[in-house]
């Protein structure tokens, strides 16, 4: 509601729109269903582009998972306040801060 209505700026990698489409399809959605979800999405959050020196400097992070360094990496590229997670424990060692959506909504 918050990044409609532009009190947030909400956004995520095109990686994670790749990963949102290929769940949604496996749900069963049509493809017509899903499309139309993703355009919404698009509509109300910014899908930040993940470059090669993203995926190299995620190497360097000390983070345990990959995955989730590289959206740390593209959070910090792009100057994100917040990465918002339901797994703060992923993103230990993360440069930008993580937190679950309910402190988020505490913060907001």
């Amino acid at each position: 509601m918050a990044v409609a209505e532009e009190k947030v700026t909400g956004c995520i990698t095109a990686s994670t729109f790749t990963d949102l489409y290929y769940l949604l399809r496996k749900r069963q959605l049509d493809k017509d269903l899903t499309r139309q979800t993703l355009l919404d999405l698009i509509a109300v959050v910014d899908v930040l582009d993940v470059t090669g020196t993203d995926c190299e400097r995620a190497f360097d992070l000390p983070m345990r998972d990959y995955e989730d360094a590289l959206l740390a990496y593209c959070a910090k590229r792009h100057r994100a306040d917040r990465i918002i997670t339901r797994n703060v424990k992923h993103f230990e060692g993360s440069p930008v801060v993580a937190v679950t959506p309910d402190e988020f909504l505490v913060v907001l």
